[in-house]
């Protein structure tokens, strides 16, 4: 699989280029970078040094957000379909994709992680809420929920996010003390603007 996780990159970086929507702009390709980076980052953190491990970790997050090419709802079924459907050709066995696609399975909301590596896919999804760049990502995301049309307005969205955000947990140590004070510092400045 080594020698071909720069292929499976490429591939999916054109897919997700040709084929999502620009309306889609929280669960855009920058995302998918993002969390495929983060995951990485967050099982080195938490010990895993395992090139196999950490490549299909790797290639799960580059295929989790692959379904919003075809659906909104229930996107990540369609991105496990995607993932069955391409892997084999770059000579992935079953128990690869199978392993990827519970992964991938592992980051809808609300996020059940099941195992290690589940809780580290699961933490990069959401890296973001313990970042810097929180509210330009947040934005990003309002203005995506707003379009399709799941938050009528911006109260809707101030409280759906407080909400989120007060009850989302990260897994990992890695990334509750990485990110979580920064979180924190976050939910205490929403709630200062209410």
């Amino acid at each position: 699989m080594t020698t071909q996780i720069n292929e499976i990159r490429n591939n999916i970086i054109s897919m997700l280029k040709e084929g999502l929507s620009p309306k889609l702009t929280y669960h855009c390709l920058e995302h998918t970078l993002d969390v495929s980076e983060q995951s990485v980052l967050i099982a080195i953190g938490e010990g895993i040094t395992d090139v196999q491990t950490l490549q299909e970790i790797e290639i799960a997050s580059m295929f989790h957000d692959t379904g919003f090419i075809f659906t909104y709802l229930n996107h990540e079924e369609k991105s496990c379909e995607i993932a069955r459907n391409i892997l084999p050709d770059f000579g992935l066995n079953q128990i690869e994709i199978d392993n990827i696609c519970l992964l991938i399975m592992a980051t809808k909301v609300p996020q059940i992680a099941k195992n290690h590596l589940q809780k580290i896919i699961c933490d990069a999804d959401l890296d973001y809420l313990g970042r810097d760049d929180f509210f330009e990502i947040s934005n990003k995301l309002k203005t995506e929920l707003l379009t399709y049309k799941f938050i009528t307005d911006e109260n809707d969205w101030e409280e759906k996010q407080q909400n989120f955000l007060q009850s989302h947990q990260y897994f990992t140590e890695t990334s509750r003390l990485k990110r979580e004070p920064k979180k924190q510092q976050h939910i205490n400045q929403l709630k200062s603007t209410k």
